[in-house]
Order: structure tokens, then sequence, then C-alpha cells
């Protein structure tokens, strides 16, 4: 960001809704981005306006939780290659836990030689800061590629975070210092994501981009038609999920949602997410033998067919949205007095509503 911008920018933090809409920046063509190099079989795309080029598949840090240290360790480094150079992680997975053991696992690695994006469910600019130093100091790095807000779910906490005092403010702040290179969210609700990327030129987008999602009820549709209009680089969360795990299957993993586990089903998950608008790249979910099969269905990636697309069109009809729960709430046609479904690490909107 250029000096007249970043000036203006934090001056401009004083609104109701922070900034309001801005002026587009570069605006991404409605396509998903192809890929600008291949590392170890892996593909790489350009995130955005950044210029940076991520591995299309990222590392999971919340899957970290399930492990030891010495088996954390040896997943990281596995991870690296085989050509991800995308890490994610939040002081939400594990209390810190995960945090913690990704900063051990990442020693030895160049610095330069990987991207590393860290979040807060802080909305304010005092518990922003000192989730910010915290999650430094745990990563033992100086600065994180990517610092976003993160898990936005109701509107009025969009205008908290973009609003005076709010948490916009330490990471531009932050920015200016080089402890943060750039600025996005992580939404799962349509009407946050929406307002947030109304509030500011946010640099990533992190939004469930998944073809059960998708095809229940068109979400993910508006948020990408925006963050590609604002030139916004979106990185897709959930994409190998298939559901709400129902009633009459076995529950295999102790986790919140089912995810495709068999090869053809993940290969065809992986082909829906990375073939959308300016889907630059996905996690997968947080274990690491499916990190495994998210690598190697990325390696394989081709645009999915009309057969294709048909058949993830006739699986998602005999699943159950994952995220209409927020949705519902954020309506108000819902009460929540916790996580949305058991085994979320989220709780509803980052509290409890009445």
């Amino acid at each position: 960001m250029k000096r007249r911008t970043f000036l203006k920018t934090v001056s401009g933090v004083a609104g109701s809704l922070a900034l309001g809409p801005q002026p587009l920046l570069n605006a991404a063509p409605q396509a998903a981005p192809a890929p600008v190099e291949t590392v170890a079989g892996l593909p790489r795309r350009v995130l955005g306006r950044t210029g940076r080029r991520l591995s299309i598949v990222g590392f999971p840090g919340l899957s970290l939780i399930h492990y030891s240290q010495s088996e954390c360790d040896a997943g990281v480094r596995k991870a690296f290659d085989k050509g991800v150079n995308y890490f994610d992680v939040a002081p939400a997975y594990g209390n810190g836990t995960c945090e913690t053991r990704m900063g051990v696992a990442l020693q030895g690695l160049d610095r330069s030689q990987y991207f590393l994006a860290c979040k807060t469910k802080m909305r304010d600019a005092e518990g922003a800061r000192k989730e910010l130093e915290t999650s430094l100091r745990l990563l033992k790095t100086d600065h994180f590629d990517l610092y976003q807000l993160h898990h936005l779910v109701k509107p009025e906490d969009v205008k908290k975070a973009l609003g005076p005092g709010g948490a916009l403010e330490t990471f531009l702040k932050a920015k200016k210092e080089g402890k943060v290179n750039y600025l996005g969210f992580s939404a799962h609700t349509t009407k946050a994501a929406l307002a947030a990327l109304k509030g500011f030129n946010f640099d990533t987008v992190m939004f469930p981009i998944n073809f059960v999602e998708y095809y229940l009820r068109d979400f993910g549709k508006a948020v990408m038609a925006l963050a590609n209009e604002r030139g916004a680089a979106l990185l897709a969360i959930k994409p190998m999920s298939r559901g709400a795990w129902p009633r009459n299957v076995e529950r295999t993993r102790k986790w919140w949602y089912r995810s495709v586990e068999e090869k053809h089903e993940v290969d065809l998950a992986w082909r829906f997410t990375l073939s959308q608008p300016g889907v630059v790249a996905g996690i997968p979910p947080s274990f690491l033998d499916l990190l495994d099969k998210a690598i190697d269905a990325a390696k394989d990636y081709q645009p999915p067919t009309a057969a294709d697309l048909g058949q993830l069109q006739t699986i998602a009809k005999n699943c159950e949205s994952i995220f209409v729960r927020e949705e519902s709430m954020v309506a108000g046609t819902m009460p929540c007095h916790g996580p949305a479904f058991p085994d979320s690490p989220h709780e509803c909107g980052g509290g409890h509503w009445t």
C-alpha cells in the first residue's frame, strides 16, 4: 500500500462501518486463477493483488490439535516437501496449542519459502494487538504474511472490527510496523462477508467454497461475485465437506462435519472448488491423512466436466448444510448458546446469542 493511500485509510477509520465502500483495486478476472508454477508437482497460483504465489492446497493448522509435537514436526515437513508453502493457523485452534506446535514445526524451514497466515477473533484494537503479539511469539516469527479477522458471523461484529477502536486499527498499525504484510478476513455468513468486503479493501477473503453448500442453497455465490469485483483473492474453507453427519452414518472421525474421503469424491470436490472464480487455494479438513489426499487431488487437478458437476449435484442432494445454522442465527430465526455443532471449534459468532 502506498504511503498516501495508507494515511488516507487510517484517517478514515472513524465511520460507523470504518471506511465504507472504497474504489476497486485491480479487480480480478471472473475465472479461477491459472497456475503460475508447480513445485514438487503441486500447482501454485498468484494471491490476487499481493503477487505472492501460494500452493493451491494450504496446511490446516487446526489439524495439529490431534497429534504429538513429533508428529506435527513430521507432518509440516512432509507437506512442505510435497510443495505446500501456505500455512494457516489461529489462536482459537486449541487455545494456542496449534500455534505453539506449528511454531516449533516450522523451525529449520527458510522463512522466505513459506507463506504464514494467522487470524484473530478479537474485534477491538487492544485485544487484537495482544493476540497478534502472542501469535508472533508462539509461531517464532517477526511477521505474518497474512493477518485476518477470524470467523465473522454477525454484521455488528464487522462494524465493531472496522470502526473506531476496532481491530482494523491494529491491523493497519501492524502493517506499517512490518509485522503483517496483507490483510484479510474469514467469515461463516454471507451478510458478514459482504459487509466486510464493502467496508474495507481486504486483500483476501476466506469463505466456505464447497459443492454441498453451493448446490443446496447457492452459498458462496454472492461472496465470490463481490470478492472478484473488489479484487480480493479467495481462500476456500471446507472444500472437502460432505455436510453434517447423517444420523444413520457412523462417525468415523470425531469431527463436527463429514468429509469426502474416497479418492474419486475427493478429486471431484477439489475440481469444483478450485475451478470457482477467484479461488486461489483451499484448506482441507484438519487431519494429516486428509491433507495428503487433498495434495494428491490437487496434483491431479483439472477443470470439472459437466459429468463431474452432475455427480456432485447428486451427492449434495442427500447432504445437510453445516453453515445454514449460522446464517439463520444472523437472520434472527434461531437462538444460539454455544457451538453450532458438537465438536466445532467455533462458538456462534464468537459469543452466546439469545
